[in-house]
């Protein structure tokens, strides 16, 4: 992350309107080319520590003037070349088998008001406090609608697949084994299913998405390890918690929850001796296991993300009496599942 350094020239945007910390434009007031690369950099600083479910996504540039569509390609492996070549005799050459993908991009955002009265008697900068509310929202907002598509991947495993509904997982119970908690079993035969397809790790590893309620159950295994047990301690996600059996975890407390979608002992009835757990009382939680390029995502520099500034008096008739300016961002977001056999969906109930 860029080390940012807070100069007085921009403490000073809104303290007095009439300075030329602005630029006179034929709409109204604006700031200045320098500031705005600063603050839109600032917010997407700001931003991307929430992009947890962006992190380990092909990054592609929002296309210029490129209509609403933006392309992902997907390339087929080459075959093994079993034939001797013999001496003298060039092979025929291959060609690349691309598979292109169209996602249809949307804009989101949001923006705050800031009256006058505010920015004469407020304390703080009121532009960079905004900036960060707004950073936030940008961050959670994209974060969220990258998780929701990557989440309807088509290869599920349910537990440690000793059910095959989501609505037969279950938790809340004294007996562990009536209980469909995340195991190392359960990673280990997320593992197998991408290794069978020969799934492209990362950086050695493939990487798990999980939720801190779920993390508890898998962190109890005695062959977890921290980041600061690592042979490289130099190279860490952003949010990662550990490592077991060749995933490396990252924590996010936006990874997708299905709320009382299972089935709950605690809330069931009791009938000679045995419990019918309650169905829908229970949270289920997804946790990822990804590789390589299983998707793509549209990245948030390059015009991605923009931050956006309307000063007192911008709006012209809109605001007479200058009694308002606005702090927003806007951003176009798409992503799209590359390879479906590349991410499996683990989803399980937790302890919490």
């Amino acid at each position: 992350m860029k080390t940012l350094f807070m100069f007085p020239m921009f403490v000073q945007i809104f303290a007095d309107m009439k300075t030329n910390t602005t630029t006179q434009t034929g709409d109204g007031k604006d700031l200045s080319a320098e500031m705005k690369t600063y603050y839109s950099d600032y917010l997407i600083d700001l931003a991307e520590p929430e992009l947890v479910h962006d992190q380990f996504g092909q990054k592609h540039p929002i296309p210029k003037n490129g209509g609403k569509t933006i392309e992902f390609r997907q390339y087929d492996p080459l075959p093994e070349m079993t034939t001797a070549l013999t001496e003298g005799v060039t092979p025929d050459g291959q060609s690349l088998n691309v598979k292109k993908l169209e996602a249809t991009v949307k804009q989101y955002g949001g923006y705050v008001t800031l009256s006058d009265l505010l920015m004469l008697t407020a304390i703080d900068n009121n532009l960079v406090q905004a900036t960060k509310l707004i950073a936030s929202q940008a961050g959670r907002t994209l974060d969220t609608i990258t998780r929701e598509i990557i989440n309807a991947g088509t290869i599920a495993q349910y537990a440690d697949g000793s059910v095959s509904a989501r609505a037969d997982l279950a938790g809340g119970s004294d007996t562990e084994s009536q209980n469909n908690y995340l195991t190392v079993d359960a990673i280990k035969k997320a593992v197998r299913t991408l290794e069978a397809q020969d799934a492209p790790k990362i950086n050695g590893y493939y990487v798990g998405i999980i939720h801190p309620n779920v993390k508890y159950d898998l962190m109890k295994d005695p062959d977890w390890k921290t980041p600061h047990e690592y042979v490289d301690t130099a190279n860490v996600y952003k949010n990662e918690i550990g490592e077991l059996y060749g995933v490396r975890f990252v924590q996010s407390s936006r990874a997708k929850v299905w709320a009382k979608a299972g089935k709950n002992y605690k809330t069931g009835t009791a009938s000679g001796g045995v419990i019918t757990p309650k169905a829908n009382d229970r949270d289920v939680y997804s946790t990822l296991i990804l590789a390589d390029d299983a998707y793509g995502i549209t990245d948030i520099s390059g015009g991605g993300l923009q931050h956006i500034v309307k000063q007192l008096g911008s709006a012209g008739s809109g605001d007479p009496l200058d009694q308002r300016a606005t702090v927003g961002w806007k951003a176009t977001k798409t992503a799209e599942i590359l390879v479906q056999q590349y991410m499996v969906r683990i989803e399980t109930t937790a302890s919490a």
